[in-house]
């Protein structure tokens, strides 16, 4: 069994869209449109067969976002080394994100960076 993707619902589809494909290598499809709903989504695919569908819609509901809290906490990206994490990290720092963390090695022995991008939603970067 497999995880066949993860959705994220989004005020900003094109900002999240933008987001995944500049600074994550993200392939984007043209998007679908219900136009009886006004639902937009788009699948966002990863050379490794991943897949992030982004979604949006009238009205969505968008509380305080802590970032301790329960539910789903990140999703994380694997780049290859630690000088790509470090490197990454530092684009998205320059670029105006908030790294909350790292990089480093945590006690489990990963080497990462967790940072908040779209609309207060964390990234992990790692190896």
């Amino acid at each position: 069994m497999r995880i066949e993707h993860i959705a994220m619902y989004v005020n900003d589809l094109e900002a999240a869209r933008r987001f995944f494909t500049e600074y994550l290598d993200g392939h984007s499809n043209d998007g679908y449109h219900n136009r009886t709903t006004d639902f937009r989504s788009y699948f966002i695919s990863f050379d490794d067969g991943a897949r992030l569908e982004l979604m949006t819609k009238p009205d969505l509901a968008d509380p305080d976002k802590p970032l301790n809290r329960t539910g789903y906490a990140h999703i994380a990206f694997s780049v290859g080394s630690r000088e790509k994490v470090d490197a990454l990290t530092e684009r998205l720092r320059s670029d105006g994100f908030e790294v909350v963390s790292g990089p480093r090695t945590t006690g489990d022995g990963y080497y990462e960076s967790c940072i908040v991008v779209i609309e207060r939603n964390q990234i992990e970067i790692t190896v």
